[in-house]
């Protein structure tokens, strides 16, 4: 991907190098929530016990050193930003909108946000609460060393994902399935919760298509980010953690389901394509 050739974000918030900020553990962190945190360290290499030691509120058994405020990991992540809000603000302006980006944090070991305190294991995500994408950007070293997944175009897939939640976020997606989430009973709630995380990918792959017109991808980029969004489905991230799959838990979708929703937004380059709410079986 021909990342250099693209508009630098000055939406960036670099916390690199400055701790855990867990006071206390993550908030209203329950026993499945320090599961949850546990298995991610497995499935992400992380150590167990830096994610003990952040949930108890200790430091990690090894710091880090703040990086360089201009190194490649940094200006990757402006890149692809910049990008990103440039192709949102167009699509947003074709249909009598405004785009308003939202901000990244990069950090490293654990953060807060709005939404609470998580170590990095859980890998990214985006709270709509304060509008920003957090970013460990060890998680595509992770992504590389535990499934074979490398590639900047499949690290652009990662962060154009989280950005969709921030559109879904601006188009009141959010909120609308959150209303519904809670009258609804456990399964139909996380049922509405993975079509979510599917409008993302498919959104990811709007993205994608834009950046392929504008020649700056590469041969091959597409298979990377496939690649990607087949390693983090629900089902193989089961398979390798358990042993089996249980679809009921899926959170994010399958690989299949990942792969396509992504395809169809890199394919047509029309977020109203995207929409995985009124298809039977997304």
């Amino acid at each position: 991907m021909k990342w250099g050739q693209m508009r630098q974000s000055g939406n960036v918030e670099d916390r690199r190098g400055r701790g855990p900020m867990l006071p206390g553990g993550p908030a209203g962190l329950g026993l499945g929530g320090v599961l949850l945190l546990l298995l991610g360290s497995l499935l992400f290499g992380a150590n167990p016990l830096d994610v003990l030691n952040q949930i108890q509120g200790g430091a990690p058994t090894q710091t880090q050193e703040a990086p360089a405020a201009d190194d490649p990991d940094s200006r990757f992540v402006r890149s692809v930003l910049g990008d990103l809000e440039d192709t949102w603000s167009a699509l947003f302006e074709r249909s009598g909108q405004q785009y308003e980006p939202p901000r990244l944090v990069l950090y490293s070991g654990a953060v807060s946000s709005a939404c609470g305190s998580t170590s990095s294991a859980v890998g990214p995500f985006y709270c709509g609460r304060d509008a920003r994408v957090y970013l460990d950007s060890t998680f595509f070293d992770r992504l590389a060393q535990n499934f074979g997944v490398s590639g900047d175009f499949a690290a652009a897939y990662v962060i154009a994902h989280e950005v969709g939640h921030h559109v879904q976020n601006l188009l009141g997606i959010m909120d609308q399935v959150a209303a519904r989430r809670a009258r609804s009973d456990p399964a139909t709630a996380n049922a509405l919760s993975v079509r979510l995380e599917l409008q993302a990918d498919c959104f990811a792959g709007v993205w994608g298509h834009y950046a392929n017109r504008r020649g700056l991808l590469d041969f091959g980029d597409p298979e990377e980010a496939i690649g990607a969004a087949s390693a983090i489905g629900d089902d193989n991230l089961q398979r390798r953690s358990q042993g089996y799959v249980v679809p009921d838990a899926f959170t994010h979708g399958s690989s299949e389901q990942r792969v396509r929703w992504f395809r169809t937004g890199f394919e047509s380059g029309d977020p109203e394509r995207c929409d995985t709410f009124s298809v039977r079986n997304p």
